[in-house]
């Protein structure tokens, strides 16, 4: 099949959308498809631009602020005419949050990943977590600011996340280790979105499972080598976290989490795939922080790795997605 791999975009996740394109690409060429490689301000790329676009690393540290332009021409690119579909390598902001598919939908362009009501729910974190709750699936407590420090304390207690409502790759997160912190966290926070989240903090592990095809993939443990937060340094450079899949968990602590990750898939009404993550707290129990909708697929992320612990390679990988895509438009 003809595909455009469409990267690039304008969120604060640009870098991790170039690298996730780049391997993209790659694989399906190798599944055997006819692959264009579509940056989101350029369109379709010469051979040499593939090579000097898709071989930028990810930074240590996401961007200050979102590059400037947007998305609203997206769907009326000549790449995307003639091709049976638009693989989403996308991440984050218009790419995620249900705006891209919305554009692609209102042609009738088929495209990976989920439809445009789920992609908006998921990114909401306030709102997916209600639909959390509403399938009795246990989520940390939140508060939206702004919150009183009393009503702070009551709540959620000390320390506690302060966070964007609508930001991937925990992009503006902090742990408030006391009150007189809240207020600075806050302000970091809403430099990425005019809504945010403070959330009890979960003492305990970083567990994470890939959704693919109505069956829930390998179990993963994300342990960060400095600090208990999977922030963005840990999640994209080497050697800042250790990555277990499938996690050293026991085999009923495995399949709660398996089960929970379906559970939420299907209650903000996801597509082919998703990336849900956990933490398990001191005494076993699990909570669900938010799921991806467009997690990140080169093939050191963590959905392709949960897929290759399941039995499932890169190459695979790419291509039920796409298989799934075509069979859900048609």
């Amino acid at each position: 099949m003809k595909v455009a791999v469409l990267f690039g975009g304008t969120s604060m996740e640009r870098d991790v959308s170039v690298a996730s394109g780049a391997q993209v690409v790659l694989a399906l060429r190798q599944a055997g498809h006819v692959v264009f490689a579509v940056e989101t301000g350029q369109g379709v790329l010469t051979a040499e631009e593939e090579q000097r676009h898709l071989t930028e690393s990810i930074s240590q540290a996401p961007p200050e602020r979102e590059r400037h332009g947007d998305l609203s021409s997206i769907a009326s690119m000549p790449a995307l005419k003639n091709v049976d579909l638009v693989f989403l390598a996308l991440h984050g902001g218009s790419g995620e949050d249900g705006t891209v598919q919305t554009l692609l939908g209102d042609v009738q362009i088929p495209f990976t990943g989920s439809s445009a009501l789920g992609s908006a729910l998921a990114m909401d974190k306030d709102v997916a977590k209600h639909l959390f709750l509403g399938v009795d699936v246990p989520t940390p407590e939140w508060v939206i600011a702004p919150a009183s420090i009393e009503e702070v304390r009551e709540q959620l207690g000390f320390p506690l996340i302060v966070k964007p409502n609508a930001q991937g790759s925990t992009v503006g997160l902090s742990l408030v280790e006391e009150a007189d912190g809240l207020e600075a966290a806050i302000t970091a926070a809403r430099a990425f979105d005019d809504k945010v989240m403070l959330e009890r903090y979960i003492p305990g592990r970083e567990l994470t499972v890939g959704i693919l095809d109505g069956n829930a993939l390998a179990v993963g443990e994300i342990i960060p080598a400095e600090g208990d937060i999977f922030d963005y340094a840990a999640k994209y450079q080497a050697g800042a976290a250790e990555e277990i899949f499938p996690a050293d968990i026991d085999s009923g602590a495995a399949l709660r989490v398996q089960e929970l990750g379906l559970l939420v898939h299907k209650a903000l009404k996801l597509g082919a795939y998703s990336r849900v993550d956990f933490r398990m707290d001191t005494h076993g129990e699990l909570w669900v922080l938010e799921v991806n909708t467009l997690p990140g697929l080169s093939i050191g992320s963590l959905l392709p790795k949960s897929a290759a612990a399941a039995g499932i390679d890169f190459v695979e990988l790419c291509d039920r997605i796409c298989l799934s895509a075509l069979a859900d438009a048609s």
